[in-house]
């Protein structure tokens, strides 16, 4: 009995959500007092392996199977993995990647899977939470049954730490390439794919308080003078105002900042399920009462009109005229 974590990487770089997936895999493996193992499938895998080699693994799987995801090639090793190691959870990234080869896995191992999990807790039966109606309520489920799937929300454990003794092992997957519907014959960015907020490790980010377009620049500036990355809440998107990329949010993108500054925004669920894992989280609204300073470490209740001039002048920027 054990539970199996599958981690994940693109372009050569391990994602966040491998050492997040390796924080809930150990809370995991102590409710059910047993061992968490990693499988980290293409690419450098020794490299990978090493970085993942954290307290509290037990053993690694490497399976030397391409550079980039391939659903087929996924979908392949981790059923070979999970009749090698026969686990108790199956534990997946919540992502693009993972929701793409997380029913046809559950599906071929007829497990029963639940998705975008940001809590497990108890052992018989495991109680997992979710969110529903656009992240207003929580809600608890019992799994009863013997083993399962799981496929965890980004951002919502803390990068696990902390170098560990976990023993590193070569998997020979068979991997039949007839099966093998797709092949990856290399990488694109989407269209308006000029940054990547996910990887900024300072974001500024706008809402509806900026009230028209013409007065982006302003924040733009503030950005510059920090070093940081523009991003948005969804309105501004909706409005055309920014591309789609720079949308923060439960139907954005999830980001973990070291920084992340609020500028003109309520703080709607939607968003900060989002962007509440940041490091510090620094919140300027007119509105004392903004739900957006529930989750702030810092905040400016004021004009920001008033307030970024000032913090860009601070910084030793050039404050625009709009």
């Amino acid at each position: 009995m054990t539970v199996l974590a599958v981690t994940e990487h693109r372009r050569g770089e391990l994602r966040d959500v491998s050492f997040e997936i390796v924080t809930a895999g150990r809370e995991l493996a102590s409710e059910l007092g047993t061992e968490l193992e990693l499988a980290v499938i293409g690419g450098d895998v020794d490299d990978f392996a090493d970085r993942l080699n954290l307290d509290g693994v037990g053993t690694i799987y490497t399976v030397e199977e391409g550079e980039e995801f391939n659903h087929g090639v996924y979908t392949q090793a981790i059923e070979q993995l999970y009749a090698e190691t026969e686990p108790t959870a199956l534990l997946l990234p919540n992502t693009v990647n993972g929701l793409d080869y997380a029913p046809a896995v559950a599906g071929r191992l007829d497990l029963p899977l639940v998705t975008d999990v940001i809590g497990v807790e108890g052992e018989d039966p495991l109680e997992v939470t979710r969110e529903q109606y656009g992240g207003k309520v929580e809600t608890t489920y019992d799994i009863d049954a013997d083993s399962y799937a799981i496929t965890i929300r980004p951002a919502e454990w803390p990068a696990a730490e902390g170098a560990g003794e976990a023993a590193i092992e070569a998997f020979e997957a068979d991997i039949d390439e007839d099966a093998i519907g797709a092949t990856v014959t290399g990488f694109q960015e989407v269209s308006g794919g000029d940054v990547d907020i996910s990887e900024a490790d300072v974001l500024v980010s706008i809402g509806r308080g900026i009230e028209e377009e013409e007065n982006i620049p302003l924040v733009e500036a503030l950005a510059d003078a920090l070093g940081a990355t523009l991003s948005s809440s969804r309105p501004i998107v909706d409005n055309g105002w920014l591309p789609k990329n720079r949308q923060v949010g439960q139907s954005g993108k999830v980001v973990t900042p070291d920084v992340y500054i609020a500028i003109g925004i309520s703080g709607a669920v939607q968003h900060v399920a989002g962007m509440k894992g940041a490091d510090t989280i620094v919140a300027i609204n007119t509105d004392p009462n903004a739900p957006i300073y529930d989750i702030a470490d810092y905040g400016i209740v004021d004009d920001l009109f008033d307030v970024v001039p000032e913090l860009i002048e601070a910084f030793g920027g050039d404050v625009p005229d709009v």
